[in-house]
């Protein structure tokens, strides 16, 4: 188990029961995204967590995967789709690195405060771009730690050296890496939106229609 799924399995109960950070900023995220959404679409979301945002979007789409490292994280999430009746929605534990997608099987892939603690930003997103089908969209909110925490910035690649397991790994990305990672593998990124410079980047990427 790496030390990044320690820390999640450990905070999972505290953060399943913590308020939303920015709720009505995750809300505009939520209602930007539902505009894209159509009753045939397949979508897939890693870095789920307790499962929030794929159970809001589930009643709009055909089927959703989503996928955490935290066990912890998919019981409760798999328990919060049981209580709501909620079946089109597959809850497992996988990481995106190591999941298998099918080539150009999917609509929209789902990337929600997780970029930043992947420590292969670029080859996650190249994943995506190739599981995703011409004309498919990428969706991201991510925490540009060196624009938001400078200190943090500084502190995180030792801390990640360190591999403890109190401590997620974290990319200490600014938003103009972040956005050279999602256009790198031929995104289109169509829409930006960030409420304030300390709050997370949200992108709406597409794949553009002629590409295969």
């Amino acid at each position: 188990m790496t030390a990044s799924a320690v820390f999640w399995d450990r905070t999972a109960e505290r953060y399943a029961a913590s308020p939303i950070a920015g709720e009505a900023a995750y809300q505009t995220k939520v209602a930007a995204t539902r505009t894209l959404l159509r009753p045939d679409m397949e979508l897939f979301e890693f870095g789920c967590g307790t499962g929030s945002t794929a159970l809001l979007h589930a009643p709009h789409v055909r089927h959703i995967r989503a996928v955490d490292f935290s066990a912890q994280m998919i019981e409760i999430a798999e328990n919060k789709a049981r209580a709501a009746g909620i079946t089109n929605v597959s809850f497992e534990q996988g990481a995106i690195e190591t999941v298998d997608l099918k080539p150009q099987s999917l609509d929209m892939v789902l990337a929600l405060s997780v970029i930043h603690l992947l420590p292969n930003k670029g080859a996650a997103i190249a994943k995506v771009f190739a599981a995703l089908k011409p004309g498919g969209y990428f969706v991201s909110s991510t925490a540009c730690i060196r624009e938001m925490v400078p200190a943090l910035g500084l502190v995180a690649p030792l801390a990640n050296r360190l591999n403890l397991s109190f401590l997620p790994y974290l990319d200490a990305m600014s938003s103009r890496q972040l956005l050279d990672a999602i256009t790198q593998p031929g995104f289109i990124a169509e829409h930006q939106w960030q409420p304030t410079r300390k709050a997370a980047l949200f992108v709406i990427a597409r794949k553009p229609a002629h590409l295969a």
